[in-house]
């Protein structure tokens, strides 16, 4: 599948896969060295805009490796890029950890993933069906 990617800055880069069979594309950072307190969160330019298909969006994750090892990670949890959104894609790093944590010019920052999804058509109903679950939350199917 190709992607129109438009770059709005001279230093902007296109997102790139770290390896052959990896899901998300890594996104990068096109500001100069910024230091994000602990508890803080930045607004990352990438310098990009995108074209997403119709029938597709465009999901921002954490790169692993900073959020385990550094606490960066994005504030939002996970971004969605929209097929009709055309303004430039911004990630939203929240620093989890106790440290002052500084991204460098052109780090990688955040992982796109490019995913099908479907429109659902919400009816509202007076019951549900019964399932074994039934209203069980958080932890109510146990550790295992």
């Amino acid at each position: 599948m190709k992607i129109r990617i438009k770059k709005l800055t001279d230093t902007a880069r296109l997102p790139s896969y770290g390896t052959a069979y990896a899901a998300g594309a890594d996104l990068y950072s096109d500001e100069g060295d910024i230091t994000v307190a602990p508890g803080e969160t930045h607004l990352f330019h990438t310098g990009l805009s995108i074209e997403i298909p119709e029938g597709y969006a465009g999901f921002v994750h954490a790169r692993s490796g900073m959020a385990t090892k550094r606490g960066l990670a994005p504030a939002n949890k996970v971004g969605v890029i929209d097929a009709d959104y055309r303004g430039e894609i911004m990630v939203a790093l929240h620093n989890h950890s106790g440290e002052p944590q500084t991204v460098e010019a052109g780090e990688r920052i955040a992982q796109l993933v490019v995913a099908p999804f479907l429109k659902a058509e919400f009816e509202e109903a007076e019951e549900l069906t019964d399932t074994d679950r039934g209203e069980g939350g958080y932890g109510s199917t146990g550790r295992t």
